[in-house]
């Protein structure tokens, strides 16, 4: 596992196209695996995953302090791209395509403590549930109950979203506190 990590921080796979800064946070024990987008400006200057207000919001909508969420045994962090993809007309661009295929089942092989998989974001749940990804995030995320236990479906917390979240109330309503009552159970050995 070490291994691994050491190779990924040490990535330059598309070095031609952004400049690398691998961001990623993991361990074998893990039990919450967090696969977001990429990292945004902020992290990638940082090395600190999720250290934005995003996260924020995410650790929020967890019920997690910041010592629960950076702790390796309960949170391993890997996104669909470990390096702040650059700039678009609208955002950031799209995570680079290369890093999951080419990292992720290596990470996941090392980790036997996984008991719950969060896919934020349209990018981790159309690579992780294929065909079984619904049409919209929106629709995805509506029928989360689908891809349980093992997979628990968000949409990005980004401050953008917010007209998301108030278009959809019924998400924090009645999603989130299934999602806090699965993590606290997580947290506290129940099964």
């Amino acid at each position: 596992m070490k291994k691994i990590l050491e190779d990924i921080r040490k990535c330059n796979l598309c070095k031609d196209f952004i400049s690398p800064n691998p961001v990623v946070k993991a361990n074998k024990k893990s039990k919450i695996i967090i696969i977001g987008q990429a990292p945004g400006t902020k992290v990638h200057l940082s090395g600190i995953p999720w250290d934005d207000a995003s996260g924020r919001q995410l650790r929020k909508w967890l019920n997690v302090s910041d010592e629960q969420f950076y702790d390796e045994s309960i949170f391993g962090i890997v996104p669909m791209g470990f390096c702040y993809p650059g700039k678009g007309k609208s955002g950031d661009l799209p995570p680079r395509k290369e890093c999951a295929p080419q990292w992720h089942n290596l990470l996941f092989d090392k980790m036997n403590n996984i008991e719950l998989v969060l896919l934020i974001g349209m990018y981790a749940q159309n690579y992780y549930l294929k065909k079984e990804a619904k049409r919209t995030l929106t629709e995805t995320v509506n029928n989360f109950e689908e891809y349980l236990p093992k997979y628990f479906v968000l949409p990005h917390p980004s401050p953008r979203n917010r007209f998301w979240l108030t278009k959809n109330a019924w998400f924090e309503k009645d999603i989130l506190p299934v999602l806090k009552t699965r993590v606290h159970s997580i947290l506290n050995n129940e099964k």
